[in-house]
């Protein structure tokens, strides 16, 4: 794509910078508070309608399982490179399990990973069916969860884990899908970290005093009650987010558009760096989190994490389904960008 000739020159003379960043991210040590879950991706050949009620007989060909919600963030700071702590709850279920195996197999500790027996895991399963020489569908899905918070004591122990690791991490990361992780001990215990980055899709006044909010557009409208649908009103949300959640920075996802960032005394914007091979979002944000708060853990300013992390989102939206990318990537992804000019 074609950049602004100021953005350009602007990336091209952080190149090194940011090409050094990411060689750091081995070093960063992160500890995720998430609504965890897992997506399960089930597939198969259509054979013929029931007898038993008008649905298809699907013949299953093979199960994927992988990390999602809060675990998608966790996941992505660990294919990143990142020394990755995760803390939330799973049931006492086949699915919890293999949400542990996942995570052991790319170095997670899982020790702050708490069981419920009161709870499922929550879990996602999306069934998809192809005829012969035919495109793969997504047919149904299905969704295993619990409205119920869990038990004091469980939030409790949650928060207790959170404080023990404070010491020992260079940020938080909480990432809030609206499953019950998120209740009052666990945000107080989060927000004690000196460095906290917030990833969540609603009630963000919960979070007041956090180091950097993410939302994306929407949740940013949701926010601060009006449409943000034109440049006086992006600056004013950026503003009122700013005040409203006591934030030092504020990071606002614009899709096709871009991002925006805002401090107490700054604004700037970053184009999209990938407008047309675009073939899924799911979980982008997840990945721009993921290498936001490893830039800034780096040491990073504000505008050089928001580049790296859009780097990021611009390689696996590239791919169906929640997706990781790595700093070879990344950095290859800078490296392409910048021969473009």
């Amino acid at each position: 794509m074609v950049l602004d000739s100021s953005f350009a020159s602007l990336l091209s003379t952080s190149a090194d910078r940011l090409y050094q960043l990411l060689a750091g991210f081995s070093r960063s040590r992160i500890l995720v508070v998430g609504d965890l879950t897992l997506d399960e991706f089930l597939t198969g050949q259509v054979e013929r309608l029931s007898r038993e009620a008008p649905v298809l007989i699907i013949r299953h060909e093979h199960t994927r399982q992988m990390p999602g919600g809060g675990a998608n963030a966790a996941y992505n700071l660990a294919k990143l490179g990142a020394q990755v702590k995760v803390a939330g709850f799973v049931g006492k279920d086949d699915q919890g399990r293999a949400l542990r195996d996942i995570f052991a197999a790319a170095g997670v500790d899982t020790m702050g990973i708490l069981p419920d027996p009161a709870r499922p895991t929550v879990t996602k399963t999306r069934i998809s069916a192809h005829a012969r020489q035919s495109v793969t569908q997504q047919v149904v899905r299905v969704d295993r969860k619990s409205d119920d918070l869990p038990d004091s004591d469980l939030q409790q122990q949650l928060a207790a884990y959170i404080r023990e690791q404070l010491p020992h991490v260079d940020a938080v990361v909480c990432s809030d899908y609206g499953d019950g992780v998120f209740t009052a001990p666990v945000i107080e215990a989060a927000l004690s970290h000196h460095l906290t980055v917030v990833d969540a899709q609603k009630d963000l006044h919960r979070y007041t005093g956090a180091t950097v909010f993410t939302p994306n557009l929407p949740e940013a409208e949701l926010a601060v009650g009006y449409p943000i649908n034109q440049p006086q009103t992006l600056t004013r949300s950026g503003k009122d987010l700013l005040q409203l959640v006591q934030a030092q920075k504020i990071l606002i996802t614009r899709g096709e558009q871009g991002m925006s960032l805002f401090d107490h005394s700054t604004e700037a914007h970053i184009p999209a760096f990938n407008r047309t091979d675009v073939f899924d979002v799911t979980g982008a944000g997840d990945t721009v989190v993921a290498a936001l708060t490893l830039g800034l853990t780096g040491g990073a300013s504000f505008w050089e994490a928001a580049v790296l992390g859009n780097l990021a989102a611009s390689i696996v939206v590239r791919h169906f389904g929640t997706a990781t990318t790595t700093p070879t990537e990344i950095a290859e992804a800078l490296q392409l960008l910048l021969s473009e000019e």
